[in-house]
């Protein structure tokens, strides 16, 4: 009791007062304060469901919002309030199964830092308003007589599916607009486009569970993937019975590289070079035949062996070998490509060539097998990437719109800085709103409206995965309670509100968007009562059909950079994402998967380049790109390339809560513009940087400690050893 130490008497005296002086006896009560003047009503629970019984919790079915995989979850409620999340063992999308972001959902629900009112910019400075003058602001700027031509409205998201984008495609039919930007840092739109070209389906469906070799190509599906929680439950399959081998190329070690069996530091765009040289070792090594593939493919495959491919890429000679020779003895085996192997600026040619060694393993068919989509295109997911980013932006520079609705994306944050995107959307754009929970730099810097949205658990919706799985489902999303503001509004409500100015004889007969939803599904012959208790409306999807074609992939030549001589990584990580989750304290403390560090930004550094540079952990540097400089500490560690330098993305936020604000380093504000040539996709991991020492250092803080070298001061006074030494040594008179 800090503010009122009593001893154990006072203490018994206490306890035998009444109800009220217990009360009084609170923590930093001043000895002033009379029995009368300290009082307090407590007020029970006054109406509860007929259900509630004190103390015991009732589950609910929803989906959840944390990240655009769409897992289903049940979200335990105890007196009107949600206490926690788990996975929805129905769902094919995560199996029962829920991450970290998704467990850290509660805590976004009851985060402090949530808008709840309201807001709209007058003279420079954002005030709170009333929802009727929001409403007015709103039917001035885009109502019926408004004037807004529709070419002049759109709309920028991050993934949408479900009704929710129905509702959307109904404003902009509204609006006679077809403006519908999409943007996630996090995406796989290369690899997308590539599997359209080569199998004629954008999402197959991967069968990890099914593989007895992976070879994954910087996709981290263990941890900031397209599912992590539907792959991560496959990939235990993956181990279980006759083990399956992981292999990692990739020039950062992600989750998955932390996971592998052999791990190899590729460098940055040479991702190509090794599948193609892996598929050379297939057929000399192997007697691999490639026959049915088109005579330029065969030459170029022809083009990459051992030595070529080991020199371009980095990759130990040994190693490639060693992946060959697994690849080769255990089939089915899938090869994926991810992030860093997308985000070049020949990123399609790059996922181009990781399809083809799978050709050569005979995968398609046998790992890659057809999805089931779903027989509602309407309600079909969404994806975005950063090609709409990079349209978007060119749009706003030559003033293409009038008024533009921001919705589940912070573009402020995630726009590179040549980008100059928020100093454009201030000065070329007449009428910006933003729908958002939090105050992030969108709204706070952007933004003449700001509208308070309801929390995913206090909120109605239905989505659909974007990833293909062996059922065709929609997912329920439904409030698990009251809105904890009562100035907060659902996303539905607000779009199905401005869809009544403009087009009432359609949409006027709606009370609300939960009148819609009901109404909906009855549409769907579905039964509204079950689906709300089971959170999944399975259907009978439409099998797809796959049908394996070769294209020409063309490799360019690999440049070293005298004036800029290292790669930039900026890695994504389960947790704070693409710093969409940097205003969750849980997951802020939660520490990052490699290099355990808490709350702050780092770039990481292989120890040859960190001796060649005189800098060590904890030590400060800059970082510095054609587009400007970032300073932070360093992290050493073996599990990189010598050429490359990782910083984290999440961190560095200007607004968003106090969480996040002014914390850490944004990477992405140092990408060059650069991208790919086929599908207009940033290139990320395309950047070239030079890094120097800044003079300083402190401790890095991180969880758990120093690592073991560190502890020991270099006195190796725990050694190791590799499984293959323990067995010819120690390990060889082992009894069973």
């Amino acid at each position: 009791m800090s503010g009122n130490q009593i001893n154990r008497r006072d203490f018994l005296k206490i306890m035998g007062w009444s109800g009220a002086g217990v009360a009084l006896a609170g923590c930093d009560r001043p000895t002033t304060v009379t029995l009368h003047e300290g009082k307090e009503e407590v007020v029970s629970y006054l109406m509860p469901e007929e259900y509630v019984i004190p103390g015991v919790g009732v589950y609910y079915a929803t989906t959840c919002q944390q990240c655009p995989a769409g897992c289903g979850i049940h979200g335990r409620v105890r007196e009107g309030r949600v206490l926690k999340a788990e996975g929805n063992p129905d769902s094919p999308v995560n199996y029962g199964k829920l991450c970290q972001m998704g467990q850290a959902g509660v805590q976004g629900h009851y985060n402090p830092d949530r808008m709840t009112k309201p807001h709209i910019r007058k003279g420079g400075n954002l005030v709170e308003a009333s929802w009727d003058e929001a409403m007015a602001l709103l039917k001035q700027k885009v109502g019926p007589d408004s004037g807004l031509a529709g070419d002049r409205f759109a709309w920028f998201t991050g993934q949408v599916s479900g009704h929710q984008a129905v509702l959307v495609n109904a404003l902009m039919d509204s609006l006679g607009s077809e403006r519908h930007y999409v943007h996630e840092v996090v995406n796989n739109a290369v690899t997308r486009a590539v599997n359209k070209d080569m199998l004629g389906v954008a999402t197959p469906r991967y069968r990890i569970d099914e593989a007895k070799a992976i070879l994954s190509f910087g996709a981290d599906f263990l941890g900031a993937g397209q599912s992590p929680v539907h792959y991560a439950t496959e990939y235990a399959t993956f181990r279980t019975g006759d083990r399956g081998v992981l292999m990692v190329a990739e020039p950062k070690m992600s989750l998955t590289g932390a996971n592998a069996d052999l791990w190899m530091a590729v460098r940055p765009g040479t991702e190509g070079v090794l599948a193609l040289g892996i598929a050379n070792e297939l057929v000399i090594r192997h007697k691999r035949k490639i026959d049915n593939l088109p005579a330029e493919v065969r030459d170029l495959i022809t083009h990459y062996d051992l030595d070529t491919t080991a020199q371009i890429t980095g990759v130990a000679g040994d190693r490639i070998v060693k992946a060959t020779q697994w690849l080769h003895s255990r089939t089915p085996s899938l090869v994926l490509a991810g992030q860093s192997a997308e985000n070049q600026a020949h990123g399609y040619q790059i996922a181009a060539a990781t399809m083809l060694l799978n050709m050569v393993l005979g995968n398609v068919g046998r790992t890659i097998v057809p999805g089931t989509e779903l027989p509602f295109p309407q309600l079909a997911a969404k994806q975005g990437g950063t090609a709409d980013l990079r349209a978007f932006a060119k749009a706003v520079e030559q003033g293409a719109y009038d008024a533009v609705f921001f919705y589940n994306t912070n573009p402020a944050y995630t726009a590179p800085s040549y980008m100059k995107l928020a100093e454009k959307l201030q000065s070329k754009v007449g009428f910006k709103v933003v729908l958002t929970q939090f105050p992030d730099e969108t709204a706070k810097q952007i933004a003449d409206l700001v509208l308070p949205l309801h929390s995913p658990f206090e909120d109605w919706g239905t989505h659909v995965a974007a990833s293909s799985y062996d059922e065709a489902v929609i997912s329920m999303q439904q409030p698990l309670m009251e809105p904890l503001y009562p100035t907060t509004r659902g996303f539905g409500d607000i779009v199905l509100d401005v869809l009544k100015m403009r087009d009432s004889d359609n949409y006027g007969q709606y009370a609300d968007y939960y009148a819609y939803l009901s109404q909906a599904f009855g549409a769907l012959s579905a039964d509204w009562q079950k689906t709300l208790q089971t959170g999944l409306l399975k259907v009978e999807g439409q099998a797809q059909r796959i049908n394996a074609k070769a294209v020409k992939v063309s490799l360019p030549d690999y440049k070293q950079n005298a004036e800029f001589p290292y790669h930039l990584v900026p890695s994504a990580r389960l947790g704070l994402w693409d710093g969409r989750h940097a205003n969750i304290p849980w997951l802020q403390e939660a520490p990052d998967q490699i290099s355990k560090v808490v709350w702050d930004s780092w770039a990481e550094m292989h120890p040859a380049t960190a001796d060649k540079l005189g800098v060590s952990t904890g030590d400060y540097i800059t970082v510095t790109s054609d587009q400007g400089t970032i300073e932070t500490q360093v992290y050493v560690f073996n599990g990189i390339h010598p050429d490359v330098v990782a910083v984290p993305m999440g961190q560095g936020h200007e607004e968003y809560g106090r969480y996040a604000k002014g914390r850490g380093v944004n990477p992405l504000k140092l990408i060059s513009p650069k991208h790919d040539a086929k599908t207009g996709e940033l290139a990320l991991y395309g950047t070239r940087v030079k890094v120097a020492k800044a003079g300083r250092s402190e401790a890095l803080v991180r969880m758990g400690g120093p690592g073991r070298n560190e502890a020991q001061l270099g006195r190796k006074l725990v050694a190791t050893v590799t499984a293959d030494v323990y067995r010819r040594t120690e390990g060889a008179n082992d009894v069973a």
